[in-house]
């Protein structure tokens, strides 16, 4: 590799890194960053969902790929709740908008796998719970 190469590979490699800076600066968690929970299981972000209306109105839904809720002697569905709990605490709420429409809900969901939204897959292990948003802290609604 010449020296015109490096030159241009540094200059890519560096603005990515400060493209990738501002981003997590703005609140914007790359799909790769693993996001620490209560049992500590590996999980990832996919998506966030803001244009599909819920039954409690505004729902904003937090979609995240919990690869070891496969297998319920790793991760049960006791743990998963209580992980999904502190997603909704700690990644979701910081993330509402300050300004505009409020969301009446929000929906943190966990599946093994990436799964697109609005998709069905029977041989994926999901969960799902919803939440409204009390004095700044997620509260658990029936859903």
């Amino acid at each position: 590799m010449g020296c015109a190469e490096m030159i241009r590979a540094l200059v890519h490699i560096t603005a990515a890194m400060v493209l990738a800076g501002a981003a997590l600066a703005e609140g914007f968690t790359p799909k790769l960053v693993p996001i620490s929970v209560p049992s500590g299981q590996d999980i990832r972000w996919q998506e966030t969902v803001s244009d599909a209306q819920g039954s409690a109105g505004r729902t904003i839904r937090f979609r995240f790929v919990a690869p070891a809720i496969a297998d319920a002697t790793k991760v049960d569905a006791e743990v998963a709740l209580d992980d999904m709990l502190a997603l909704c605490d700690t990644f979701a709420v910081p993330r509402i908008p300050n300004v505009g429409p409020q969301p009446e809900q929000i929906v943190i969901s966990l599946a093994d796998r990436d799964i697109p939204f609005g998709e069905a897959n029977p041989d994926a292990v999901q969960y799902f719970e919803a939440y409204s948003i009390v004095d700044g802290h997620c509260q658990w609604e029936f859903f």
